[in-house]
C-alpha cells in the first residue's frame, strides 16, 4: 500500500518509505508534485535521485510532458524470452556461450560493422516504414541516419546488461531464460538532449522550481515535434531489443543444438503513453517504472550478482497502473567506485559468468537497493510469476 506525501497541488503516492528516501530525491518529488500540468505522482520502491526527475517516479500530466523528465535513453526497457533448456543443459564453462553472445552484440560505445539484416526478427515487420520515418526527426540528428542503422541491435553500456537465468523454485526450477536490457542508443540521446534544450528556453518554463522540468505544453509546434521524435525514439528501443533478443536467441541456439523460445516479454521502462484516469486523457511519464495493467507480464531486475521477476501486472490505478522498474541505486556510481574494489566484485558476482574488473565495478550489487525488499513493497501491483537468477552476465 501507498504513502500519501502531500504536495503543493497534488499528493505524492508513495510505494517507498518516505523516511528511507534521500532528501535530495524528496525535494525533487515535490518539485514535480508542484508543476501546474501535474494531475498526480506515484513513487516506486526502487526510488532515487535522478536528473530532473526522480528516477522511480510516474508523473501524470495534463496537456504537457517534460522531456527531462523521460530523460536521455528514451524507451529503455527490459525483454526476456523463456527457453525449451534446463540447467543440465548448459554446457559446465559458460564462457564459451558468454563469447559467442559477445560477438554476436557489439556492447559499450560499439556498434555493428554491417547492419544487422533484420527482416526475419520476430515482433517487428515493417522496417521500410520505421526507417522512412527517420527523415522527419529533428535536423540535427540527420547525419546520424548510418550510425543508428549500424547501432540497431547493440547493447550499450551503463547498467544495460544481457543475461542467461535459471528459474528459481517450482515445477521449472532450472528452466533457462534469456533475459537484456537496453534502450534507444546514441540516436534516442541525440533526440533527447535537441529537446530538453529547447524546452528550457521556452518562456513558461522561465519560473520553474527546476530548470530540468522544463515542459512542452500541447499545442504548439514544439509539442509536437517532440511527439514525434519521442516516438520514434521509444519504437527504436523496442526494435532494438527484438533484434538483439533474435541474436541471443542464435548464439544460445548455436551453443545447445535444439533450444527452443517461447514469445518474449518486451517492456519499456523509461518512456511517455497516453492514458486515460480519472476520466482525464493524460501523458503519463513513467521514469524508471514499468507499465503494470491488470494481467500484463513485466520484467523487474536486480544486480549482476542477485536475480531478477517476472511478475504480472494488477492494475492498480493510484499507481496509474505501474511498477518498479528494478532494484533501484543506493548509492552513485562514483561512490561505488571509491567504496569497493574488483575484488568486491568478483566475492559478490561468484557464480556468475560475467566481467569482475574495475570497470563495472560501479554496478557491484551491493551499489543498489535489496530487490526482494523491492518486490515485497508492491505486492498490491504486482504478482509474481516467475524467479530469475543469472549464470551469465554480459556488460558494456
Amino acid at each position: 500500500m501507498f504513502t500519501a506525501v502531500q504536495g503543493s497541488r497534488v499528493p505524492i503516492r508513495m510505494w517507498a518509505d518516505p523516511r528511507q528516501v534521500e532528501d535530495a530525491a524528496m525535494h525533487q518529488l515535490r518539485n514535480i508534485a508542484d508543476l501546474p500540468w501535474v494531475h498526480g505522482v506515484a513513487v516506486m520502491p526502487d526510488v532515487h535521485l535522478g536528473k530532473g526527475a526522480t528516477v522511480g517516479s510516474v508523473i501524470a500530466m495534463r496537456d504537457a510532458v517534460s522531456p527531462s523528465a523521460v530523460g536521455v535513453d528514451i524507451g529503455c526497457g527490459m525483454s526476456a524470452v523463456r527457453t525449451s533448456l534446463r540447467a543440465a543443459d548448459l554446457p559446465d564453462d559458460l564462457s564459451g556461450l558468454r563469447s559467442r553472445i559477445e560477438s554476436a552484440v557489439p556492447v559499450g560505445f560499439g556498434m555493428h560493422t554491417h547492419p544487422v539484416d533484420v527482416r526475419r526478427v520476430p515482433g517487428t515487420g515493417d522496417w521500410d516504414r520505421f526507417w522512412s520515418g527517420f527523415g522527419e526527426l529533428h535536423e540535427g540528428v540527420q547525419n546520424r541516419r548510418e550510425r543508428a542503422l549500424a547501432q540497431m541491435g547493440s547493447l550499450g553500456g551503463g547498467n544495460h546488461f544481457i543475461e542467461v537465468c535459471l528459474e528459481q523454485g517450482g515445477t521449472d526450477d532450472g528452466r533457462v531464460w534469456l533475459m537484456l536490457h537496453s534502450g534507444s542508443r546514441n540516436i534516442g540521446k541525440e533526440l533527447a538532449e535537441r529537446h530538453i534544450e529547447i524546452a528550457r528556453g521556452l518562456a513558461h518554463n522561465a519560473d520553474l522550481p527546476d530548470r530540468d522540468l522544463a515542459v512542452f505544453v500541447a499545442g504548439t509546434p514544439q509539442m509536437r515535434h517532440y511527439r514525434r521524435d519521442l516516438f520514434w525514439a521509444q519504437e527504436y528501443a523496442r526494435r532494438n531489443r527484438a533484434v538483439m533478443v533474435s541474436l541471443v536467441q542464435r548464439a544460445l541456439a548455436d551453443t545447445v543444438a535444439g533450444t527452443r523460445f517461447d514469445e518474449p516479454i518486451s517492456c519499456h521502462h523509461n518512456y511517455v503513453a497516453e492514458e486515460t484516469y480519472d476520466g482525464v486523457e493524460l501523458l503519463v511519464t513513467r521514469k524508471g517504472a514499468i507499465r503494470a495493467g491488470s494481467g500484463e507480464l513485466g520484467i523487474i531486475p536486480g544486480s549482476m550478482g542477485t536475480g531478477s521477476f517476472i511478475v504480472r501486472g494488477l492494475g492498480n490505478t493510484e499507481a496509474f497502473t505501474s511498477a518498479s522498474h528494478g532494484a533501484g541505486r543506493r548509492m552513485s556510481r562514483t561512490r561505488a567506485r571509491k567504496s569497493f574494489t574488483a575484488r568486491d566484485l568478483a566475492e559478490q558476482t561468484a557464480g556468475v559468468e560475467c566481467r569482475k574488473d574495475a570497470g563495472v565495478v560501479d554496478e557491484i550489487p551491493a551499489a543498489y537497493k535489496d530487490i526482494n525488499e523491492v518486490i515485497k513493497a508492491q505486492t498490491d501491483l504486482v504478482e509474481v510469476v516467475a524467479h530469475l537468477k543469472q549464470v551469465v552476465c554480459v556488460k558494456g
